[in-house]
């Protein structure tokens, strides 16, 4: 039964790459972007993860615990998480599912997540995780403290997302696209429904708990070193599906490719992973764990890690979140198709009111930050050529230009997991 968690964990990689499906981003926006329409897509997941979970337990299917609170561990852990999923690039799912697009950065931060979560759980920090967790509330979920049905809450924050949804639907903007992605609503709706898939799944194994990244990652990482079976459980082959199904989705995409980071993503992605796994063995729940379950289910633990995971992300991204190099028009020493060297991070005149922006290396959100700094350095009706092969940049940088009015006059492949794109300014 175990290789359910195997299967539905490919289906589970291949929507959240389609979907560009990151909740680091989502957090991100708040803060870059100054827009809540991206973490509508994890209201989504909530608002069906809660109905669905609710009525699993009204159907006595499933029987879903949750441990009384642990204020300290949470907040603590929910912000130092929050920081490390910024400086990794991507949150615990996020660096699984960028692992299988080929970054190699995840790689690292993925290696240093599962050791440090492993420490954290049964290893040398196991001790300092549970003193942590030694100062408890006795409460474990919103509904019960009032005494009422958690109906009341899941049904009023599936109303709220819908006419959240309508509002950015209504109000959304035309961006470009290459018509490959999959709609960040929609992911969010296939996330959801995989989300309660799971968990009458999971239970079958005897594992009463639905989606999971930290422990079924550490587990990984303990059966790797220990070779002991019980470490190879449903949860841990999750995880391992994820990475085959977000392989398979970018290989037949053309999204795949080897991507080898610079050393300062290789230092902040390193220590990214450290924190990630620290800080989600604290909080007991990364943003899948505590970020889609925990607060389907309305305990106190999920909705206070996503605040703090949210505060920590908004304090890494103005801390370390700033333009790669300062973009300033350089004169035209040659006119020459873009093909040609173009000094990274810089911005150089290809042609008459025409200026090249090299982003190939950059993760995101560097590329969308370097090309909001260029197109403040250019006048209206100038174009800027952005060449970048951030898989999350097809979309973020298209809906930015949209959103402040720039005209996309050409956006194509350039190759495996590689795009360029013309904005005229407005």
């Amino acid at each position: 039964m175990i290789i359910t968690g195997l299967a539905l964990g490919a289906v589970l990689g291949a929507v959240l790459q389609r979907g560009r499906f990151c909740v680091t981003g989502m957090l991100r926006d708040i803060v870059l972007q100054k827009t809540w329409r991206s973490f509508v897509a994890l209201l989504i997941v909530i608002s069906i993860h809660a109905v669905g979970l609710a009525a699993l337990t009204s159907a006595g299917i499933i029987s879903p615990e949750v441990d009384p609170l642990a204020p300290i561990a949470v907040i603590l852990g929910g912000f130092i998480f929050g920081v490390g999923i910024v400086l990794a690039g991507g949150c615990a799912s996020g660096t699984w599912y960028r692992s299988g697009e080929g970054l190699v950065g995840s790689w690292f931060a993925l290696i240093t997540y599962g050791f440090s979560a492993a420490a954290m759980k049964t290893g040398v920090l196991s001790g300092f995780n549970s003193w942590v967790k030694g100062y408890q509330w006795n409460i474990t979920t919103i509904p019960e403290t009032l005494g009422v049905s958690v109906w009341w809450f899941a049904i009023a924050i599936a109303l709220l997302t819908i006419y959240l949804v309508h509002y950015y639907n209504s109000r959304d903007v035309a961006a470009a696209s290459l018509g490959k992605s999959l709609n960040q609503y929609t992911a969010g709706v296939l996330v959801g429904i995989i989300g309660v898939v799971a968990w009458p799944l999971s239970a079958a194994t005897g594992r009463n708990d639905g989606l999971g990244i930290t422990t079924p990652t550490a587990n990984l990482t303990d059966w790797l070193v220990t070779g002991k079976s019980s470490y190879m459980n449903w949860g841990t082959l999750l995880v391992i599906g994820i990475l085959i199904g977000s392989f398979l989705a970018a290989k037949s995409a053309g999204e795949f490719r080897i991507r080898i980071p610079d050393s300062t993503t290789t230092v902040r992605s390193i220590a990214g992973g450290v924190l990630m796994g620290v800080g989600a063995a604290l909080a007991s729940g990364c943003t899948v764990g505590n970020g889609m379950v925990q607060t389907s289910l309305f305990s106190y633990q999920g909705w206070i890690a996503l605040l703090f995971i949210g505060l920590g992300v908004a304090f890494a991204t103005k801390l370390w979140l700033k333009p790669t190099t300062p973009a300033k028009k350089q004169p035209a020493f040659a006119v020459a198709p873009l093909s040609l060297s173009v000094p990274k991070g810089g911005l150089r005149s290809i042609a008459p009111e025409t200026y090249a922006l090299d982003t190939l290396g950059a993760v995101c959100p560097f590329p969308l930050i370097d090309a909001k700094e260029a197109m403040d350095q250019l006048d209206s009706g100038e174009k800027l050529v952005i060449d970048f092969d951030c898989t999350q940049a097809t979309e973020t940088i298209p809906r930015w230009a949209a959103g402040e009015g720039h005209d996309v006059a050409d956006f194509h492949e350039v190759g495996d997991a590689s795009w360029q794109i013309t904005v005229v300014k407005s």
